[in-house]
C-alpha cells in the first residue's frame, strides 16, 4: 500500500482544508483501534493516517512535503520541517472533539460543572367543560425540593464545608489513555461536582435539599381546550449547585360532558322531540353551557337529524371576547307504552294520512317497487 500522504487520506493533491478534514474523519473512524480491537494492522494504519493529516493540515509542513516528501519533514532535505512529532490522540481530539464532546479527550474544553438549571416538571389537572368555558383559579399541591435550611444547601454538617475531591483535584473529570486516544469521563467519586462531603448534614443526608409539598395557584383562562398547558415559571425542580429552578407545566384535560360535545369553540347537543312537536312544530327550551336556557323554534315537519344553530351559545374563545355557536340536532322520539285509546287514535290518524303526509315513505317504496319489477322481469 502506498505511503503517500495524499493516497493514505484518499484525496487529490490540490484538496482544500475542508476536504482534507472530511477525508480524515472517515479514515480515522474506519481504522480506529477501538473499532478494530487486536488488529495490529489497523493500529498502524490509524497512526499513518494521523501522521498524514498532521502534515497536510499544516500549510508550512504541507508545502515542505509537496516539495521534498517525507524526507523534508524529517529534516533530510531543503532545510524545512524540523521533524514530525504529532501525537495521534491530540490530532484525533482536535478533529472529533466538536462531535463527540467529552468522550474523545475533550479535557481542555471541559470544566468542573457549575450551577445548572433545574428540570421542568409536569402536572396533569382535569377540569369540567363548564370550567373550561368560564376559566378557573385552581390550587394544586405538588411535591418539590427546597434548599435545606440547616446547611443552606451545602450538604455538609453545620460548621464544616465540602472538600476538594482527591480523585479529580476539583476538576470534576478524570482522564485515561487508551491506545492513541484519550478518554475523559465524569469523576466517579464526586460525580462531577469537584467536591466531596466528609460529614453530611443530618437533616438532608448530604443532598443539600429536602422534599416538601407546595401549594400553588393556577389561573386557568376561559376557553382552554383539552391538552392546553399552563406554564408556571420558576416552579419546577430546584437547580443543581445553586442553579435556578425549572418551570412547571400544568397540562389540562377536559372531562366528557353529559349533554354537550365540543369541537373548538363550537358545541353540539342532541335533543329529543316528541312526534307531535316534530309534526306540528313548536318551541322548546334547551340548556346552554353558561347554565342558562335558550328558546328553540322547531319547524313544522322536522325530521330526525335536522340541525338548528343557536348563534353565540357555544364556548368562549381563548384570549378573545368571541363565543362560538351551538348546534342542536333533533331526533324524533316514537311514543311507547301507549294505552288502548292512544293506539286507536293513532290508527284513526294513520287512516286519515295520505301520500302527501309521508312523501319520503311513498317515494322510497315507489323506487323499491321499480327495483323489484326489474329484478323479476315484471312490466
Amino acid at each position: 500500500m502506498s505511503d503517500d500522504y495524499y493516497d493514505l487520506l484518499g484525496v487529490a493533491r490540490d484538496a482544500d482544508e475542508a476536504t482534507l478534514k472530511s477525508a480524515y474523519r472517515k479514515k480515522a473512524m474506519q481504522w480506529h483501534p477501538d473499532r478494530n480491537p487486536g488488529n495490529a494492522d489497523a493500529e498502524a494504519k490509524f497512526k499513518d493516517i494521523n501522521e498524514a493529516y498532521a502534515a497536510l493540515s499544516d500549510p508550512q509542513k504541507r508545502a515542505v512535503y509537496d516539495r521534498y516528501g517525507k524526507a523534508g519533514l524529517n529534516g533530510g532535505m531543503g532545510g524545512g520541517g524540523g521533524g514530525f512529532h504529532g501525537d495521534a490522540g491530540d490530532i484525533f481530539e482536535s478533529v472529533f472533539g466538536d462531535i463527540f464532546g467529552e468522550v474523545f479527550g475533550g479535557g481542555r474544553r471541559q470544566q468542573r460543572a457549575g450551577p445548572a438549571r433545574g428540570a421542568d416538571l409536569r402536572y396533569d389537572y382535569e377540569i369540567t367543560l363548564e370550567e373550561a368555558f368560564r376559566g378557573k383559579d385552581a390550587e394544586i399541591t405538588i411535591p418539590t425540593n427546597q434548599v435545606c435550611e440547616v446547611c443552606d444547601g451545602s450538604g455538609a454538617e453545620p460548621g464544616t464545608r465540602p472538600e476538594t475531591c482527591p480523585t479529580c483535584n476539583g476538576s470534576g473529570q478524570v482522564r485515561a489513555q487508551q491506545g492513541f486516544f484519550m478518554m475523559q469521563r465524569t469523576c466517579p467519586t464526586c460525580h462531577g461536582r469537584g467536591t466531596v462531603i466528609k460529614k453530611p448534614c443530618k437533616a438532608c443526608h448530604g443532598h443539600g435539599t429536602k422534599q416538601v409539598e407546595r401549594t400553588l395557584s393556577v389561573a386557568i383562562p376561559a376557553g382552554v381546550e383539552d391538552g392546553t398547558r399552563v406554564r408556571l415559571s420558576g416552579e419546577g425542580e430546584l437547580g443543581a449547585r445553586g442553579g435556578p429552578r425549572g418551570d412547571l407545566y400544568v397540562f389540562l384535560s377536559v372531562r366528557k360532558h353529559d349533554l354537550f360535545e365540543r369541537d373548538g369553540p363550537t358545541l353540539y347537543c342532541r335533543i329529543p322531540v316528541t312526534m307531535t312537536t316534530a309534526a306540528l312544530g313548536g318551541k322548546i327550551e334547551v340548556p346552554t353551557i353558561d347554565g342558562g336556557k335558550a328558546d328553540l323554534d322547531i319547524p313544522e315537519g322536522s325530521q330526525t337529524g335536522r340541525r338548528i344553530r343557536l348563534r353565540h351559545h357555544g364556548m368562549t374563545t381563548l384570549k378573545s371576547a368571541l363565543r362560538g355557536d351551538m348546534h342542536v340536532e333533533l331526533f324524533v322520539e316514537t311514543p311507547r307504552n301507549l294505552t288502548a285509546k292512544q293506539k286507536e287514535l293513532l290508527r284513526e290518524f294513520a287512516g286519515e294520512c295520505g301520500d302527501k303526509s309521508h312523501p319520503e315513505h311513498t317515494g322510497f317504496f315507489d323506487k323499491a317497487k321499480g327495483f323489484w319489477d326489474r329484478v323479476t322481469g315484471t312490466d
